[in-house]
């Protein structure tokens, strides 16, 4: 009885106690149920013992009873031979037997009972053991589970630190830095390649629809009188010469073509020179 005790109080101490050692409680919860484990083998082998006991105090008891029915069958045997004096011998060693069978019985009771609050001790046990692997389970999933949440707040504590990003930072000012760069030499390849001219045009061309476009809605909406239809003038104005052109290919431009390709000109010269001044700076 006492070993029962002992170990109920040891396996409560040990569950009230294990979230309190300094020990990895994983590793400790493992141990515990080990060590519960083991101290079930050691009760069961005490039970085991106890139930012999109890069978051979019954055996024991059932031999007494089977002795004095035996010297009772001789004591009838002596008197019918007429021996009154073996008849009384056997019916004294009748008496011990059932006095030691009456005495073995007894005992036979008593262990029964204690083997019975023994087993109901044992069954207790083994469902705390159970029990306690069960919340083995549940207090490691919970330990986990602590050590992932202080890992996420020790990653987040770090993200939040202006260190961590200094490096996303210098690396955004300088990929900046490249793509001006970038830019700035397309720019200067474009300003010497011939298709500069090309662009310019194009430009010019698409401002010149796109203003047209807004004179034709104005005069959609009321809000301007329609252009009065060009008039032929009597005398030729006098030709815009441009270089490397022969003269009779420029006489045959109209006064607008030559004023449109005039504005062209002074347009791209004056864009000439402000790249040239960019450049100089």
């Amino acid at each position: 009885m006492g070993i029962f005790a002992r170990l109920a109080d040891l396996l409560k101490s040990n569950l009230n106690d294990l979230i309190s050692k300094a020990e990895d409680p994983e590793k400790m919860l493992n141990q515990d149920i080990v060590d519960m484990a083991n101290q079930l083998i050691e009760a069961k082998k005490g039970v085991a013992e106890a139930i012999a006991m109890e069978k051979k105090l019954a055996k024991q008891a059932e031999a007494e009873a089977a002795k004095a029915t035996e010297w009772e069958r001789r004591a009838m045997m002596a008197v019918r031979a007429g021996d009154d004096v073996l008849a009384k011998e056997a019916l004294t060693r009748k008496k011990e037997h059932e006095g030691h069978a009456g005495a073995m019985k007894e005992q036979w009771a008593k262990q029964k009972k204690d083997v019975d609050q023994i087993k109901l001790i044992l069954r207790v046990l083994n469902n705390k053991i159970e029990e306690a692997k069960r919340k083995k389970q549940v207090l490691i999933a919970r330990k986990k589970q602590a050590e992932a949440r202080k890992k996420i707040q020790e990653t987040m504590a770090g993200m939040q630190n202006a260190s961590a990003f200094e490096t996303f930072e210098r690396m955004e000012d300088k990929i900046l830095q490249m793509e001006g760069e970038a830019d700035a030499a397309g720019e200067l390849a474009e300003e010497y390649s011939g298709d500069t001219l090309a662009h310019k045009f194009n430009t010019l061309e698409q401002t010149k629809g796109a203003d047209e476009d807004l004179e034709q809605l104005k005069v959609r909406m009321g809000l301007a009188a329609p252009a009065a239809p060009p008039q032929e003038k009597k005398a030729a104005a006098t030709p815009v010469r441009v270089e490397g052109e022969p003269e009779e290919q420029q006489q045959q431009l109209s006064q607008t073509e030559q004023d449109e390709l005039a504005a062209a000109l002074a347009e791209l010269e004056a864009q000439e020179q402000a790249s040239q001044a960019r450049m100089k700076r």
